[in-house]
């Protein structure tokens, strides 16, 4: 009873939302002809799945979300282990340091990447003029691979901070005994981070995994500012949006909608299942 005000509210911000998405995506519906709306069952759903541009844009979320969430548990980790060494005085002044660009708005963070890349008002060709294939004239956002790594950058720039945080409350739950007793058995640091503290930090590693995929998986800011989706590097977020806002084509959008809401909950599904972790257990907690 006391939860049922909270339950009530998620119901009608989340649930409801998604209910109705699905009951549209079973219909041909225009808001440009709502008179010829017809029911057309799973039709929509059908014709997405033949469509060449949704595999592609499935492709292109597909690789930013492993890319992106792989490169920043890496750095995140390597964070967090700066974090929890550091003398007790610098600990706050490193948190602070590092969320700086996590508290950054998106939108903001995905502006000022694309300022700095722009071939008319970037500087990053003139910094790294002296890497093979960068000059003055390279232009960062005029094919598919070069826009991506700008796109999965920011991204990591951005949201490694994120991960940082769960990782460092991780590396806070693994008993200090344990790895001093490694490390008087003779184990290496890689070792004892391997054997001992990785083993320790399944949950935290797993709930990192868990959101920073599920966010990436809905990419969207950066793409349309930066891209726009063109040059192959459409998502699906984009391609909902460009159907149901851009040509407002409500069912088929409500189809990709739905289609995006399945796979973020596979992903959450083989997370989960994938590290094999008892969140209500001792160990999980």
């Amino acid at each position: 009873m006391l939860a049922a005000p909270a339950f009530l509210v998620m119901i009608a911000v989340t649930v409801y939302p998604i209910v109705q998405a699905f009951f549209d995506s079973l219909f041909s519906y225009r808001l440009t002809a709502p008179d010829e709306r017809a029911f057309v069952g799973l039709g929509n759903y059908g014709v997405l799945l033949s469509d060449a541009l949704f595999w592609r844009g499935l492709g292109v979320t597909v690789l930013i979300t492993v890319v992106t969430v792989a490169v920043e548990l890496v750095l995140g980790f390597l964070l967090a282990l700066v974090m929890h060494n550091a003398a007790t005085r610098l600990r706050g002044l490193l948190r602070t340091a590092i969320l700086v660009p996590y508290g950054t708005i998106t939108v903001v963070s995905a502006f000022a990447w694309f300022f700095a890349f722009d071939i008319n008002t970037g500087f990053i060709n003139s910094w790294f003029s002296w890497l093979p294939g960068i000059d003055e004239t390279f232009n960062w956002f005029g094919s598919a691979a070069p826009a991506l790594v700008v796109i999965m950058a920011s991204e990591i720039w951005k949201t490694t901070p994120f991960i940082s945080l769960l990782l460092l409350a991780g590396l806070a739950q693994v008993p200090g005994e344990l790895t001093e007793a490694a490390r008087v058995d003779g184990g290496t640091r890689w070792e004892v981070t391997r054997r001992v503290v990785l083993p320790n930090m399944k949950a935290a590693i797993m709930v990192a995994v868990l959101f920073r995929a599920l966010d990436a998986f809905r990419i969207f800011d950066n793409v349309f500012i930066m891209t726009n989706g063109a040059y192959g590097t459409e998502v699906l977020s984009l391609l909902a949006y460009r159907t149901s806002i851009g040509r407002l084509e409500i069912g088929m959008g409500s189809a990709i909608s739905v289609v995006l809401f399945l796979c973020v909950i596979g992903i959450a599904v083989l997370a989960i299942r994938g590290f094999r972790v008892d969140l209500a257990s001792g160990e999980g907690r």
